[in-house]
């Protein structure tokens, strides 16, 4: 049985067969709905509850 993820930057929910998924060294999974989401977390090292377009920075 499929399971919708959550992107780990924004909070949306991911359906099956899409988005990307970044295993790091320590054995982490995070996933992301979008390239504009994993370049944020990964890249540029944003805080998400700084931006009010994420799920998360709403709350």
């Amino acid at each position: 049985m499929l399971s919708l993820k959550q992107c780990t930057f924004c909070g949306k929910n991911i359906q099956a067969g899409s988005g990307t998924m970044l295993a790091k060294n320590d054995g982490s999974i995070q996933w992301f709905c979008s390239s504009k989401c994993r370049k944020n977390l990964t890249e540029l090292k944003r805080d998400y509850r700084k931006y009010k377009w994420t799920v998360k920075g709403k709350i």
